[in-house]
């Protein structure tokens, strides 16, 4: 799994600013917190720089977090710190999971932020899925967010420079993605991310990484979450759309 250890420390220009505040962040998935009881057991397993975790924590949930990226796990554990919310953090790949807790432990696992993709090929991604699956209490449910791969795949390579600044702690950047697609859908696909942050003095500070990604169609994803024991319930994903979100209960 890519580590995204050189976009850690600058993580939050690439979060909306609708999901920059942790307890928002929780809040855009009130959907499916209604399926969990008080007091759940919670895995964030792609926890990022730790907003999710943190918000899902202030909702009075058990959370664990983490992360491939020692990096983003340490910026979660502070920002948990910072909220006073009781979150346990730990770096761990998908693939790790099943080393560090039971079966069943817990009531949901998020993966979101677009980071599935980030799996190696059909095999890696179904090895993550199981992974997840295998922690999942009878009943629980995965919680997974997804880019829309059909429509990343019809625009070909590209450079996306964005069109307004992002102002983050009183500071302003400009983000970039440079997308390398490849010619068929199995092969290794990259994705170059520069936050270019804009001093008002003059210098720009620029941090790039180059994430490897394995992209995948909806129909395939819908074939591989029903292979690990998963049945959707609910879907948001539309053709059209860039992203959907995918709520599955492990039957």
């Amino acid at each position: 799994m890519t580590a995204y250890d050189a976009l850690a420390e600058v993580y939050e220009w690439l979060i909306s600013d609708a999901k920059l505040a942790p307890a928002e962040f929780a809040a855009s998935f009130d959907d499916a917190l209604r399926l969990l009881p008080p007091g759940a057991h919670v895995l964030d397993c792609s926890c990022g720089t730790g907003q999710l975790a943190v918000g899902l924590a202030g909702l009075g949930m058990q959370v664990v977090a983490t992360d491939a990226s020692e990096a983003m796990v340490r910026r979660t554990a502070k920002l948990s710190e910072e909220f006073g919310a009781a979150v346990r953090t730990l770096r761990a790949g998908w693939e790790e999971l099943p080393g560090h807790f039971d079966d069943s432990t817990f009531d949901m696992v998020f993966c979101v932020g677009n980071s599935l993709h980030h799996a190696a090929g059909a095999k890696g991604r179904v090895a993550a899925l199981e992974s997840m699956a295998r922690l999942l209490r009878p009943g629980g449910h995965l919680v997974l967010t997804s880019r829309t791969w059909e429509l990343v795949r019809a625009r070909g390579s590209r450079l996306d420079i964005g069109d307004r600044l992002v102002r983050r702690n009183g500071r302003a950047a400009v983000v970039v993605y440079r997308w390398e697609i490849a010619p068929t859908w199995a092969e290794e696909h990259h994705i170059e991310i520069a936050i270019a942050q804009v001093d008002a003095a003059g210098p720009v500070l620029v941090r790039s990484e180059l994430l490897s990604c394995w992209p995948y169609r909806y129909e395939e994803l819908e074939a591989e979450l029903r292979r690990v024991g998963l049945r959707t319930e609910l879907s948001t994903f539309d053709p059209e759309a860039e992203n959907y979100t995918v709520v599955a209960s492990k039957v």
